[in-house]
């Protein structure tokens, strides 16, 4: 399994196409996901991209974080699992 990483400060102009290309030539791409509005379709500015490896994900979070794509600045980070944004610990 690869590493998955956390788009964000997309503009909503960006589409997942867009995506694939940008990280692409840093590595090999697994899922790429661009998350929209149920109702709308339209793009929420965020998404997740899952990198064939660490050491490639390591090298598009260096090439690419804060790169100005649409007028602004995208940031790319590790994705933290799911426990982990919502607290970690249940406490008794």
């Amino acid at each position: 399994m690869g590493k998955k990483l956390y788009v964000s400060n997309l503009a909503y102009s960006v589409g997942k196409a867009d995506l694939e290309q940008l990280f692409a030539p840093f590595g090999t791409l697994g899922s790429v996901q661009l998350i929209t509005d149920r109702a709308s379709g339209k793009s929420k500015g965020f998404g997740f991209i899952e990198m064939g490896s660490d050491s490639e994900a390591q090298a598009a979070i260096a090439g690419l974080n804060g790169k100005d794509v649409a007028g602004r600045g995208m940031v790319v980070s590790e994705a933290r699992s799911q426990e982990a944004r919502n607290g970690g610990s249940a406490s008794g």
